[in-house]
């Protein structure tokens, strides 16, 4: 039997998808409010990333999950940028944070509108 304290891969896996999504969250909620402080935001990365560096890093394979991987690269060069003015940062940010919800929901149901139309049993 294995002690509590070493975790499955599968587990580990979770959990670290699961900490770069609410660092993902975190940033969107942030970037979404009508008066966007930037202060604020670097606040809630500042404790994102705390939560996300307690997880063991994992391989992942998928391009969800590598784009959050990106994304949280992404934000920590992007608040390093001494050059880029606070409005072009959360434009920035927001559309990266976009396209990686973009990506999330690509393979979501989509249901045929003419389903009726769409059968044919050969009768």
């Amino acid at each position: 039997m294995k002690s509590s304290t070493q975790n499955h891969p599968k587990e580990q896996r979770v959990k670290y998808i699961r900490a770069l999504e609410r660092f993902l969250n975190s940033c969107m909620g942030t970037l979404k409010i009508e008066h966007f402080s930037l202060t604020l935001f670097e606040k809630r990365v500042e404790k994102s990333l705390k939560v996300l560096n307690k997880v063991e890093k994992v391989r992942l394979d998928s391009t969800y999950t590598s784009l959050l991987e990106a994304y949280v690269a992404t934000v920590i060069k992007i608040l390093q940028d001494e050059h880029m003015s606070n409005e072009m940062k959360h434009k920035t940010l927001l559309k990266e944070a976009n396209m990686v919800e973009k990506e999330r929901y690509q393979g979501s149901y989509k249901k045929s509108k003419h389903a009726k139309s769409d059968f044919e049993d050969g009768y």
